[in-house]
């Protein structure tokens, strides 16, 4: 399975029980928790900033269905941030590690 590292924004109150849900469900090797990063973003015509929390996610390809829908429950914004970044390279144990920990998706 081919490891990926995801960005996900939350409310820095919401990070740590969505961090803990989506390793508790084996979607996720691993998230770090960014405590306080400031986003400046376009929402309905209006520059906004906020106080967030950055969730770096190490998964894989074939979880990003399966991590979507789980944010989907879990996040408290309807528009969340998810991109996934392939991952180039890296510690043949740590991403063997990544692809062990992670459940395989259920068909």
């Amino acid at each position: 399975m081919d490891p990926v590292v995801c960005l996900v924004t939350t409310p820095p109150d919401r990070a740590r029980p969505i961090a803990e849900a989506l390793v508790e469900r084996e979607l996720v090797a691993c998230v770090n928790i960014v405590a306080s990063v400031q986003s400046v973003y376009r929402w309905k015509g209006a520059v906004e900033h906020d106080e967030e929390s950055l969730l770096v996610v190490k998964t894989t390809r074939d979880a990003i269905g399966a991590l979507d829908e789980a944010l989907a429950e879990l996040h408290p914004y309807d528009t969340f941030e998810l991109v996934a970044v392939d991952v180039a390279g890296g510690s043949s144990h740590y991403l063997d590690w990544i692809s062990e920990s992670v459940a395989p998706p259920q068909r």
